[in-house]
This record gives C-alpha cells, structure tokens and sequence, in this order.
C-alpha cells in the first residue's frame, strides 16, 4: 500500500475540540482499532486508538478505520467504515460493523476457480490530491469483509478482488461515497490479459515474487491497491486477467537468506479489453542501462550506478555493483577509485582535469551484494565500460558517448542457447539526458561492431554483424558448452568510442 502522507498536528492553541471514535464489531461489542482522522479541508491527517479523545481545531473531518475482529478458524472478518464529522468543542461518534455490508463481487468464473476471491478494500479522502495517501482499509476473502455505507461525496470507496485458478483475474472498481450495496459484476470477455514471463539465470535469488498494482492516471482509492501473482522458483510463466486500465508490474527477487535483493517495477502498461501484454524479467543479457560521463565544474563526473540491470525492469531495478573506475589521459592516470553503490546510493566519481584533450574512462563493475551467496553459474555477473571522448574544463556537457544493449533470441527459460549454434542478438545504442543542469548534445552512431567470446574473455571472434532498422543483428557462433562474453564497440560523429563487455551474458546448455 502507499505509504500515507503524515502533516504535522497543528499548534496546541488552535485545538479549539476534540474527537472521540468508539467502534463496535459486528456482535454490537467494542473492539479496539486504530482511528484515521484527517482534515477535509486542509488534510492534515493524525491516528488515534478508538475510545480515545483526541484533540483538534474545529472544522470538517473524516474518521476512516478498519474493524477487524479475530476468528478461532479463518481469517476473521473486517469491517472498513468511515464518517464526517464537524468538530466544535466535544463530539463524540460510532462506527458500528453490525452496519456493514457485504463486498459481493462475482465473475463468469471457470471451473478451475474453487474459492472465495480475495479482496482489498480502503475507503479515502475522495477530495485531496492524493485519496489513496489519505486512506484506511484492510483485506479479507469475499463474504468476510464488510463496508459501512455512507454516501459522502468527501468519501471514496475502492477494491481490488483477486480469483484463483490456473490463470489469476482481477478486478478493481472505486465510486464516490460506500454504497449501499458495496461490489460488483465482472465477465471475463471483458477483461485484458497480462502474462507474466520469468527466467532463470541471470538474477542474484532463485526465487522471483510477481504482482500488479492498480495504476489509475488520476490517483484515486484503487491506487497501488496490490495483488499477488505468483510466488515461485525461477523460471516460470503465469496469467492474470484484469479489468482494462492502468496497472504496475512488479517482480521481487529473494535471495537463498529471505531478503528481496533485486526486481523493481517496470514501465506501467495501459490495458484495453481484450488486449494482452508478455512482462518479461530476468532475460539475458543484463548491463548498463543510463549513466553516462559528464564534464561538470571542471571534472569528469560519473555515477557508478545501474551498471547491471534487467532492460525489462529498468533503471531503478538494477542490482548493487562495486567498480573501479580509471580516468586517464594518454599514459597518465588522473583518478583511480574503487566505489560501491551497495548501501551508498550517493557514492560518486569526479576527478578534476586542467586541460582539454582526449580522455579515457573505464569502468570494471561486478554485482556486489554482502550476506547473500550467488546463485551457480550466475549470468552477467560482470560489466566492462570503456569510453573515450575529448573533454573541456571550461565546458560542462555529457560526454558524447553510448552504451550497448545486446538481446540475444531464441534462449530457453534458462536464458541457455543450443550447443554449437547461432544466436541472433540485437544490439542497440543509445544515449540519454543525465539532468538539467548539464548540456546535452547531440552524438550520432558511425560504425558498431560486435565480438563474442566462449573462454570467458581471453580471446575474442568477431562477429558478423547487419543494420536492422535503429538497431544491429548479430549473428553469434555458439560454442558446445559454457557461456557466451558479448563485446560491442561504437565509433561516434565526435570521433569518441564506447566499448562494452557483457560477461556470461548467456548459457549454452
């Protein structure tokens, strides 16, 4: 869930009142909840523990909570309720599950969907900018969560109901205000389909945990409301079917000690009915993905971080490294440093230079994460960069430089291609803004070649290598055994050039 926007109390000398929320279960019997209460005017939000008196300015105020209430067997029930309230002076409310509704929700369901759907509910401050920061909820089967109608315009109800089966199908839907009758119809013709493809080898964890998230372009109470997918060793494919909108994927990696190590959430994706979509994580091969060197305040600049990502992912999914990094000009060595972005996300390279001329920057990153042991035989375990470029003290800039992504076809869900076979992989180049403050110029690619080796980096093959549209093919001669190391290197207009290795980028098996 998103984590809530907490605004200061006001000042003890504007609590001109006070609030006091008593909560009942579903027997008519008190039980002890925590009290949301945010200000519909300015949403300043505090907690309070039911029963309790808590002082507050006068003025209009939302009271949102969670009912929940133990069971010997089962999970219990929960009851989500809400009310407004005007507080001047003393006021006393009650919120009363004996009031709640039922969440129905029903789907034309299949035969392989045995149980109840899982639901989760919230009810939200429908008027400020952010309802689902501004929110209290629970979750629970279908036919054991409740809601307390209130028709409120200053409220929102959302839910996110989950069935199981062979394929998962969720469905989420808000409206203004709990309604009387709280739920909903869903069929399956009318939803979309997302597929969920997961590959072993390259993560640092064996075991990969998938979920969406509701994503909707105007925050509202379904926002980041979450399913779980699947939870499972690498590699596996699964379905989930959803009702057309906005949703985030997610993929969290676990490594052989239970901490979530790598994943993150890729690009959002935009659903019609009837429309589907293949989110892939963990296929080879993994490598840099933005970070380029920049002239800055008399200083080549770089941030040692993304070097080793899944392109599917993205930037903020990328795995923690430690790197040394060499800047030099001609046979003098300027700056040698060794960095880690392991626990020191601000960890950074900057080496002062006096002269314009050609300079060269090298980058020798390997995945680094202490307290976890690797998977055998991990792939992309490590990255090389070499950059040369001329640079200017006197003129800040990013360097005209690129890195190269390689996406070998045809591997298996083990990211392993046939003994003594060819690969085709794509290579692409390119380049992105590191900022504002830093000028960007344009840099166009001249020649890119491509070098595959099968002895982990002791010799190199050239590989034959044609323009496909924006991108190059490759076609790579596998060995019988072992792992393919991919090398590219660009020529670029400035007259620079940018080398990039790929270690283990894929398995032969």
């Amino acid at each position: 869930m998103l984590a809530p926007l907490v605004v200061p109390a006001a000042s003890a000398q504007a609590a001109s009142g006070s609030l006091t929320v008593t909560t009942l279960g579903r027997h008519g019997a008190k039980v002890a909840t925590t009290v949301v209460v945010v200000n519909a005017s300015s949403g300043e939000r505090r907690t309070v523990k039911s029963g309790k008196k808590l002082s507050l300015p006068a003025g209009k105020y939302l009271a949102m909570t969670d009912i929940y209430e133990s069971a010997t067997d089962g999970l219990g029930t929960d009851t989500i309720g809400a009310t407004v309230v005007s507080v001047s002076g003393a006021k006393s409310v009650t919120l009363d599950a004996r009031k709640g509704k039922a969440v129905k929700v029903s789907l034309d369901t299949p035969a392989d969907v045995t149980g109840p759907a899982r639901i989760s509910a919230q009810v939200c401050a429908a008027n400020l900018d952010m309802p689902s920061a501004y929110s209290a909820g629970g979750w629970n089967d279908a036919g054991a969560l409740y809601a307390i109608p209130n028709s409120s315009k200053l409220l929102q109800f959302g839910y996110l109901a989950q069935w199981s089966g062979n394929d998962s199908y969720v469905a989420v839907k808000k409206t203004t205000g709990i309604p009387a009758a709280p739920g909903g119809s869903f069929k399956r013709s009318q939803l979309a389909t997302l597929r969920f493809s997961v590959r072993a080898g390259t993560q640092m964890g064996t075991q990969t945990d998938t979920a969406l998230q509701a994503a909707p372009k105007t925050d509202d109470c379904t926002t980041d409301l979450y399913s779980e997918v699947r939870d499972d060793s690498a590699p596996f494919s699964t379905t989930v079917h959803v009702t057309p909108g906005t949703w985030q994927p997610r993929g969290d990696v676990i490594a052989n000690n239970g901490d979530v190590v790598s994943g993150g959430f890729p690009a959002t994706r935009t659903l019609k009915a009837g429309q589907s979509f293949t989110q892939s994580f963990g296929r080879a091969a993994w490598g840099p993905m933005h970070y380029l060197p920049m002239v800055w305040q008399k200083s080549v600049n770089f941030i040692p971080d993304a070097l080793i990502g899944d392109p599917d992912v993205g930037v903020w999914g990328s795995d923690p490294t430690k790197e040394t990094v060499v800047l030099s000009k001609g046979s003098t060595t300027v700056k040698k440093q060794t960095l880690t972005n392991w626990g020191n996300s601000s960890d950074a390279f900057a080496a002062r230079i006096t002269s314009a001329g050609t300079y060269r920057l090298t980058v020798d990153a390997h995945r680094y994460r202490p307290g976890i042991t690797f998977p055998s035989g991990m792939l992309s375990s490590r990255v090389t960069l070499d950059w040369r470029f001329k640079a200017d003290p006197a003129k800040s800039v990013v360097a005209p430089v690129f890195m190269t992504r390689f996406l070998p076809a045809g591997l298996d869900s083990r990211n392993r291609a046939k003994p003594s076979s060819i690969t085709s992989v794509t290579v692409s180049a390119g380049r992105g803004s590191q900022g504002p403050d830093v000028k960007f110029t344009k840099s166009t690619v001249k020649s890119l070649k491509v070098w595959a080796s099968s002895d982990g980096g002791t010799t190199w093959k050239a590989v034959s290598v044609t323009r496909s549209g924006s991108s190059w093919k490759a076609a790579v001669h596998n060995p019988a055994s072992g792992a393919v190391a991919l090398r590219s290197q660009v020529t670029d207009s400035a007259g620079g050039t940018s080398t990039e290795t790929v270690y283990r980028a894929y398995a032969i098996g």
